[in-house]
C-alpha cells in the first residue's frame, strides 16, 4: 500500500496537567474544513477527560485505566483498525495519551502491527510541556524525560507564568535530551496548527539512535509504581462551600504529592456544571455550560499522585455533600 492511502496519525502526549485536552479541544472547534477521529486515554477507572473534549462532530473513543503501551494496547490496535474500515471519510487520526505515558510504545504500535502499519503512518509525536513544572518532573519521572524524548514538536505551554530567564532554562534542558525537537512558546496551547499537525515529522531512523531496541514488541517499560489514582462519584449535589474549604485545604498540604487532580461537579442550586483541573497546588475551575439533555446529574473527581491513601480523599469528598 502506498503512502497517499495511509492515514496519518499524531501521538499528542505530555506529562499531567500539560495542556493536552486544551490544545486538543482547539484542533477540534477551529475552521480547518478537516475530519479527524480521536483516542483518549486514560489513567484511572474514572473516566473524565472524555467529557472535558469538546461537543465536535469528530468521534471520540475512550480508553480507561492503564497506560495505553500496556493494557489497552489491543484496544487500541482495535479501534485503529475499525476507523480503517471507512479510512475514505477521515483525513487524519489524533491519539490523546494518559500523562503518564512512554510514548515510545504507543508510536511502536504503528510499526510492529503489520495492519496497522498498512493503513496508517505516524505523522508526529507531539509534546505539551508545562514551562512551570517540567524541570522538576523531568527530575522525578522517566515518563516525563521519554516524552520530551521522543517529540517531533515540544510546545512549551504556560509560558505567560514564567519569566524569560527561566523559559530559556526549560528550553536548555528540553534541548538537552531532544537536541532534534521543534519548541514552539505557547500559552493555552495557542500555536498555529500547521505547525503541530500534517507536519510528516515522525523519523523511524532518529528514534532508533535513541533506543536501538525500539521495534523489539518486548521493548522495556517502566512505570512510576509510586503513582496511582483514585475516583470518587457522588450522586448527591455537592455544597461549594464546603467543596471550596476542603479542596483548598487539601492542595495547601498536599498539594505536592498531588501530581494532577480533575472532576466535573454538580453544585446544589446551580445549573450548569463545573470543571476544575489542578496540577499540585495550582487548580483552576469555571462553569462548563448546561449538563447535555438527559445526562446522568452527578459528580465525578481523580486524583492521580503519589501518597493518596494518607490524604482521607474518600471522606473529605463524602463530607462536601449538600446536607
Amino acid at each position: 500500500m502506498n503512502q497517499t492511502q495511509q492515514v496519518p496519525v499524531t501521538v499528542l502526549t505530555g506529562f499531567l496537567g500539560a495542556g493536552k485536552t486544551t490544545l486538543l479541544n482547539r484542533i477540534l472547534t477551529e475552521q480547518h474544513g478537516r475530519r479527524y477521529a480521536v483516542i483518549v486515554n486514560e489513567f484511572g477507572e474514572e473516566g473524565i477527560d472524555n467529557d472535558l473534549v469538546v461537543d465536535a462532530d469528530e468521534e471520540v473513543f475512550e480508553m480507561n485505566n492503564g497506560c495505553i503501551c500496556c493494557t489497552v494496547r489491543g484496544d487500541l490496535i482495535r479501534i485503529l483498525s475499525g476507523l480503517m474500515k471507512r479510512a475514505d471519510q477521515l483525513d487524519a487520526i489524533i491519539v490523546e495519551t494518559t500523562g503518564l505515558a512512554d510514548p515510545a510504545p504507543v508510536a511502536q504500535t504503528f510499526f510492529v502491527d503489520q495492519d496497522v502499519a498498512d493503513r496508517t503512518k505516524l505523522d508526529a509525536i507531539v509534546t505539551v510541556a508545562d514551562a512551570v513544572h517540567l524541570n522538576s518532573q523531568l527530575g522525578e519521572h522517566h515518563e516525563a524525560e521519554e516524552q520530551v524524548a521522543f517529540a517531533d514538536v515540544v510546545l512549551l505551554n504556560k509560558t505567560d507564568l514564567v519569566d524569560e530567564t527561566g523559559l530559556d532554562g526549560v528550553e536548555k534542558r528540553i534541548k538537552k535530551i531532544n537536541p532534534y525537537t521543534k519548541i514552539i512558546r505557547t500559552a493555552h496551547c495557542d500555536a498555529p496548527l500547521e505547525n503541530i499537525l500534517s507536519l510528516d515529522a515522525f523519523s523511524l531512523e532518529r528514534v532508533l539512535e535513541v533506543e536501538p531496541d525500539f521495534l523489539d514488541s518486548d521493548h522495556d517499560h517502566e512505570h512510576d509504581d509510586d503513582v496511582t489514582s483514585v475516583s470518587f462519584v457522588s450522586e448527591a449535589p455537592l455544597d461549594l462551600e464546603k467543596f471550596e474549604a476542603w479542596f483548598g485545604k487539601l492542595l495547601q498540604t498536599h498539594g505536592q504529592d498531588i501530581l494532577r487532580s480533575k472532576g466535573i461537579i454538580e453544585f446544589l442550586g446551580i445549573d450548569e456544571r463545573y470543571v476544575f483541573q489542578g496540577v499540585h497546588m495550582l487548580m483552576d475551575a469555571s462553569p462548563m455550560g448546561a449538563w447535555p439533555e438527559g445526562a446522568n446529574r452527578n459528580s465525578r473527581m481523580v486524583f492521580i499522585g503519589r501518597n493518596l491513601e494518607s490524604m482521607n480523599l474518600k471522606e473529605g469528598f463524602e463530607g462536601c455533600k449538600a446536607a
